[in-house]
């Protein structure tokens, strides 16, 4: 129970900048999170108009192509079938390529978080028992 706690005061403390180090991991994840909003919906428009012409294709609608992106960049992928138009397919490959760099970034972001917080929690214990 205690652990629990404790990550949900980190997770507070992200949230309202507790300590510089919460602060910048807080500002990495609002920088990627719109980003990726905005990247989505400019590949939205992008597959609409590349798709919406198309004889088979699913993506017919706005509402469809930001439906479609949406779930290739959370790389959860749907039942919506893929592209058929070249530009279309090109997109899906550059969303992918986007969506795996997000994930890294937010590993190599927690990573260096989680790194920098146990020197400041080990600092501080040091502070107190010494």
């Amino acid at each position: 129970m205690r652990v629990l706690s404790e990550a949900a005061a980190e997770v507070r403390d992200v949230i309202h900048a507790g300590t510089p180090t919460h602060g910048r991991l807080r500002d990495r994840l609002v920088a990627l999170a719109l980003a990726t909003i905005g990247f989505d919906i400019v590949c939205a428009v992008l597959a609409f108009l590349f798709e919406h012409d198309q004889n088979q294709t699913q993506i017919k609608t706005l509402g469809s192509a930001l439906f479609w992106t949406s779930t290739q960049l959370l790389t959860v992928s749907s039942s919506m079938q893929n592209p058929i138009s070249f530009p279309g397919r090109v997109l899906d490959v550059v969303m992918e390529i986007y969506a795996i760099t997000v994930i890294a970034s937010l590993a190599g972001a927690l990573g260096a978080f989680l790194l920098k917080r146990g020197e400041e929690i080990d600092a501080a214990a040091k502070l107190t028992s010494g």
